[in-house]
């Protein structure tokens, strides 16, 4: 009898237990925390941490609270994967957010593809990304765009004709971008007169950019991450090569004008933000982060931000944590006022909005220039 009534009141616990409601939604996010580009991961956290905590100060979603599950990729493109699967068969999310780096993005995002789990990247800008699948999104603009703008940049309002291409074969991001830059600045009569090569990690240079100087290039476009840009910008001006540095959002960190010092000043690099802008959106954004944080966000905080908050109202409009109905109200995305800009999402699941050009000028980084799409 005993035996009887302990096997009843353990079934009618798991009864109870599978009938009662979750007072919490899970949402997924994987991000480089550690690795070569750990301030990107750690930056995306800290934007999306900040939107969450608003929602959840202010009912949560669909009178749920939001409970954030975060993994670390550690820059490693086979460790995003594993990271995206643990999210959805472990952790059971409604929705991923990541990565900000492209290659990353590319290994995770087939995961969500597969298992029809909305997924947000604040800041993967290579066109492929998106192509895995109607579930993919993004909030930023990609790098035809990205390129394109550089290109225009350096050829109309910098005046150059000559110039070389410094490229990180081992990241998508980097060959993608310079390609797109290639095409744009050979379009409107420019030359690239070089191309050289190296691979994230690297800390040698002088091989390359000795080649490229004999060339008597007027700029270099540097289309990589802030972990090896600034590096190459000490040992171009050792090697006495004057002329600008351009690049990318990959060049966002502080870590840029830290590692690089005096070499990158008077370069420029595209961006999705610049934190002088005097937007009252952009600076109430800018004091809630250094509120919490102690620091002024970049862009990749403001990307991460933008993203949560794209969702909420996604999820919001849906009216359903159902994967199906949060695609589709994704897709329907129009006008969303975001910190980073309008965000509309096209019918190709990217983000139609302004770029802008920033300068290195007194080891700080300041707006120089806006761009429409």
């Amino acid at each position: 009898m005993r035996k009887f009534l302990l096997v009843l009141a353990v079934g009618m616990g798991l009864v109870m237990g599978c009938g009662k409601k979750s007072d919490d939604v899970k949402i997924g996010v994987y991000a480089s925390l550690t690795g070569n580009t750990a301030t990107f991961g750690e930056s995306m956290r800290k934007g999306i941490e900040l939107a969450f905590e608003e929602i959840n100060a202010q009912g949560g979603l669909l009178g749920k609270k939001v409970r954030l599950i975060v993994e670390d990729d550690q820059s490693k493109p086979e460790e995003a994967k594993t990271a995206v699967v643990k999210l959805i068969k472990r952790d059971r999310v409604v929705a991923v957010l990541g990565e900000v780096a492209s290659s990353r993005s590319l290994a995770g995002a087939p995961e969500c593809q597969r298992s029809s789990v909305p997924m947000v990247t604040p800041a993967s800008t290579n066109p492929k990304v998106t192509e895995i699948g109607d579930y993919i999104f993004r909030v930023c603009f990609i790098d035809p765009f990205q390129g394109e703008v550089m290109a225009k940049f350096a050829y109309q309002t910098l005046g150059l004709r000559r110039v070389a291409v410094f490229t990180d074969v081992k990241n998508d991001y980097s060959v993608g971008l310079a390609n797109y830059f290639e095409k744009t600045f050979l379009e409107l009569g420019g030359k690239i007169i070089g191309e050289e090569s190296y691979s994230e990690g690297d800390i040698e240079f002088r091989a390359q950019l000795t080649t490229i100087k004999s060339q008597k290039p007027e700029a270099i476009f540097i289309p990589g991450y802030y972990t090896e840009v600034g590096l190459i910008a000490r040992q171009a001006r050792e090697l006495g090569f004057q002329g600008p540095l351009l690049g990318g959002d990959g060049w966002d960190s502080p870590k840029t004008v830290e590692i690089g010092g005096s070499a990158v000043e008077g370069c420029f690099f595209s961006n999705h933000y610049a934190s002088d802008d005097p937007a009252s959106v952009v600076q109430d954004f800018i004091r809630s982060f250094k509120e919490k944080y102690g620091e002024v966000p970049d862009a990749m905080a403001v990307l991460g931000y933008d993203a949560a908050r794209v969702l909420a109202d996604a999820i919001h409009r849906a009216s359903s944590f159902q994967g199906a109905k949060i695609r589709e109200a994704l897709a329907q995305t129009k006008g969303y006022e975001g910190v980073s800009g309008r965000v509309t999402i096209d019918q190709n699941r990217n983000a139609r909005k302004a770029a802008v050009v920033l300068k290195i000028e007194n080891g700080r980084v300041k707006f120089f220039k806006r761009v429409e799409p």
